[in-house]
């Protein structure tokens, strides 16, 4: 089969509407990710051993478990029990929790790394636990994460094609609908592994800026 650059310029458009979408799914599961991650380590370092441990049994529960199945999950189980979401919706939960539970362990590690002396300091000072979080932790634990959290932005970006399963029409799904349309496979399914190529090139320049800019990270 030859190469036609005539339907390439001709399902170029729906393909860029898939690559909105998964761009899309990609920012905002990993906005959700960040703030799943950041609950889950405050809530493991909890003094609360029941809260503690409950959260660590459900972070190793999605952990141990495919993506593919928790989508699933969210997506054509809990409607059985009444809660429907669309697909977009149920898709960035998926990728967020599932991201959520490891960008924790990110933030575990950043946490620990602050000098102790800070906390002493904190509470020399008789701030609030409040105050400690927010004003002294947090500020210096987050800027040596970010080289760590961007590595699972890109992950994410590529496990986007997931949720074709659930019917988001990512890129993949968008693919598949031209390429079973016209029985045309090799521009589609090029111009998709084109696009995530460009893509995930561009954010690991963007990740070895910010390694160069906060340091190296151990991986």
């Amino acid at each position: 089969m030859e190469w036609d650059w005539n339907f390439v310029w001709e399902i170029m458009p729906t393909l860029i509407q898939g690559v909105k979408i998964t761009i899309l799914a990609t920012l905002l599961g990993s906005v959700l990710a960040a703030i799943v991650g950041l609950g889950i380590a405050l809530a493991r370092r909890s003094p609360n051993k029941a809260l503690s441990r409950t959260v660590g049994w459900a972070a190793e529960l999605i952990r141990g478990t495919p993506l593919l199945v928790q989508l699933y999950f969210i997506f054509y189980v809990l409607p059985d029990i009444g809660i429907l979401l669309p697909p977009l919706v149920a898709g960035v939960i998926g990728l967020g929790l599932h991201y959520g539970t490891y960008t924790a362990e990110v933030y575990r590690a950043g946490i620990d790394n602050v000098p102790r002396g800070q906390w002493e300091a904190a509470k020399a000072c008789n701030l609030s636990a409040t105050q400690t979080w927010t004003n002294i932790i947090i500020p210096q634990a987050i800027p040596p994460m970010i080289p760590a959290l961007a590595n699972y932005f890109i992950a994410m970006f590529k496990e986007t094609p997931l949720l074709s399963a659930i019917t988001v029409l990512e890129l993949m799904n968008q693919a598949k609908s031209v390429a079973n349309t016209y029985y045309r496979y090799i521009e589609p399914i090029t111009l998709v592994g084109a696009f995530f190529l460009v893509i995930s090139l561009s954010s690991v320049m963007l990740l070895r800026w910010l390694e160069r800019r906060y340091g190296k990270i151990e991986r």
